[in-house]
């Protein structure tokens, strides 16, 4: 009978869109999840590009939601066994979706799909007609109100009307350390995202970060509770 905790391996599920969460019992799109695997040693990996070998359990991707299953020791029933797992696991986590995204941001920076700094960025919401299209701008989750108040405004008023939000996205997820690190320069606290496939991939991982962080902590808090009685 198979073991509705676990799946069978990413080979064999490739068609697999939807998963159930180990926390919450909820079956969501895979976006929406981290899949962990165990590596030979027990200790619990997170196979962020679910590619990695082995029978896998699914857990919301929300810091709350791997917290809770540490704390509830979800790991060790669903793969059946004694697990490793470190205190601050769900902080490590958030750290390799961090490095993720920054190493996402790096590839599209190589491929010439990154604007970075506020004149620039500024510079290229004026003049884009006629030229590659901006993805997504991107501030330092840390950056001044002031600018990103400004570069806003400037993209919703070349969207055509002022109470509407762009036609593209807003990221804020990385630090100015961060977009430092992904673009090699210092003090990076506004970019812009041209469209292409590296961008659309550093969108992603930004997305699950952002979800991770934020995501639903009053729902896994009273799911856990409901499913502990």
């Amino acid at each position: 009978m198979a073991d509705p905790d676990l799946d069978n391996g990413p080979r064999t599920e490739k068609s697999a869109t939807m998963r159930m969460c180990a926390v919450s019992r909820e079956v969501r799109p895979i976006d929406e999840l981290i899949r962990f695997v165990l590596a030979p040693t027990g200790e619990v990996v997170a196979d962020l590009k679910r590619k990695l070998p082995g029978r896998g359990l699914w857990v919301q991707a929300s810091r709350q939601a791997v917290a809770e299953a540490v704390r509830r020791n979800h790991f060790g029933r669903g793969f059946k066994r004694d697990v490793r797992v470190a205190p601050d696991f769900a902080a490590d986590i958030e750290n390799l979706l961090a490095r993720s995204a920054v190493e996402a941001l790096a590839i599209a920076a190589k491929a010439g799909l990154v604007i970075s700094g506020f004149s620039q960025v500024e510079a290229a919401l004026k003049e884009r007609p006629g030229r590659k299209a901006i993805q997504a701008l991107i501030h330092a989750a840390d950056g001044a109100a002031d600018g990103i108040r400004k570069l806003d405004a400037l993209a919703r008023q070349n969207a055509g009307n002022r109470d509407e939000t762009p036609g593209f996205l807003i990221v804020s997820g990385l630090t100015s350390t961060e977009l430092d690190l992904a673009l090699h320069r210092s003090n990076v606290v506004h970019a812009a995202l041209l469209a292409g496939s590296a961008g659309r991939t550093f969108l992603s991982r930004s997305q699950t970060l952002v979800r991770y962080r934020l995501d639903g902590a009053d729902k896994i808090a009273g799911s856990a509770a409901r499913n502990s009685k």
